[in-house]
């Protein structure tokens, strides 16, 4: 896997799992109705497994990193 010792494939998974991860966190938030009513556990818990999933996704090809060939 000449993927996992790619630093160009490192960052663009990085931002890209980043970005998920607040993107999850942003639409969880926004789930309740009140921000005292957030359940925190539960926007950590599933904004990480949503940037653990984006990151095993990208083993499937980056094209930014990939140039289409993956």
């Amino acid at each position: 896997m000449d993927k996992l010792q790619n630093k160009t494939w490192w960052d663009a998974a990085l931002i890209r799992a980043v970005k998920t991860i607040c993107q999850t966190a942003v639409g969880t938030i926004g789930a309740s109705t009140m921000i005292e009513a957030v359940d925190w556990k539960v926007v950590l818990s599933a904004s990480l497994l949503a940037g653990l999933v984006s990151l095993l996704t990208s083993l499937g090809g980056l094209p930014e990193v990939d140039d289409g060939n993956a």
